[in-house]
């Protein structure tokens, strides 16, 4: 691993009797697109309000490129670039207005970048405020942090309103600041996004960081989905090592298999099997191994100090 964009040592938040973040560590190398799943209440907007030293840590501490997240917010914020998932801007100014400020705010703004992300995301920089949609909401605070260029992007829950041409346009827009060299940390509970964007996935669970990796190493935590039709009658799976959560439907049976397949492979070349299908898991399936069926914790107090 390279430089690091983000680290965080045992980073800890406590709201009165309940810990939203516990003993988080936490390393993110620049160039790198870190995705960071979690239920609403699991600590993500927790982490990202610490990062950018909106509230203070109960203990541990974080860096952002060796920058003090408490100390030296400022300059670590000429160095990112924050989306959240609810817009709050200023309803009487208009987008076009809205985008000047932000870019002062910034210090810098590719302004030929900002002119074709306008054009990708079909935004009216004309409007008011107060006049646009959810979704135009965010596509304005999108438009705000990517024309800036920066070295961080930190996006919590971004694509919240849009609709699916649109999380099109900020897939491609994300894999252009990948192309870059800009480092991403995406918060999302959409599975497919992190899927598709991301190089590591870190799991958070009632505010623990319960696994981190890419894919390929996570895919251990889920079996291999197997679907196998057949011309005659269904055999018996249940009794093959390996096999489980067997599915019988007509001539059709589903099941899942961890370790070596060639036992079931074995029975079914044996059977009269017409046609069989087999596939990794999704981030979704990997993601409900951790979960399961249980109810999510319960969100995030309103309000931090």
């Amino acid at each position: 691993m390279g430089a690091i964009a983000i680290r965080t040592e045992g980073l800890s938040k406590r709201y009165r009797t309940s810990e939203a973040l516990r003993d988080l560590n936490l390393e993110v190398a620049e160039g790198e697109a870190v995705g960071y799943l979690g239920p609403n209440g699991a600590g993500k907007t927790t982490t990202i309000r610490l990062l950018l030293g909106l509230i203070r840590p109960t203990k541990g501490r974080a860096e952002i490129f060796g920058l003090d997240c408490q100390h030296q917010a400022v300059e670590a914020h000429r160095r990112l670039a924050y989306v959240a998932g609810e817009a709050n801007l200023w309803p009487s100014l208009t987008g076009a207005e809205t985008l000047h400020l932000l870019g002062r705010v910034q210090g810098r703004v590719d302004q030929t970048y900002r002119d074709e992300l306008i054009t990708r995301f079909d935004f009216d920089p004309s409007k008011k405020v107060r006049a646009y949609s959810k979704g135009n909401r965010q596509k304005l605070i999108l438009i705000a942090a990517l024309m800036t260029r920066p070295d961080l992007l930190v996006l919590d829950e971004p694509t919240s309103g849009l609709d699916p041409l649109m999380e099109q346009a900020f897939r491609h827009s994300m894999h252009e600041a990948r192309e870059r060299g800009q480092t991403v940390f995406l918060s999302s509970h959409i599975l497919s996004e992190v899927e598709a964007l991301c190089d590591r996935v870190g799991i958070l669970r009632e505010g623990v960081l319960v696994d981190m990796g890419t894919l390929s190493e996570m895919r251990h935590l889920s079996a291999l989905i197997v679907e196998a039709t057949f011309d005659g009658s269904v055999p018996d799976l249940s009794h093959v090592p390996g096999v489980e959560s067997v599915q019988t439907e007509g001539r059709v049976v589903r099941c899942q298999v961890r370790g070596t397949v060639e036992p079931l492979l074995k029975v079914l070349a044996a059977s009269g099997v017409h046609e069989l299908l087999s596939r990794e898991p999704s981030l979704e399936e990997l993601f409900l191994a951790h979960y399961g069926a249980g109810p999510e914790p319960e969100d995030e107090p309103p309000r931090a100090s």
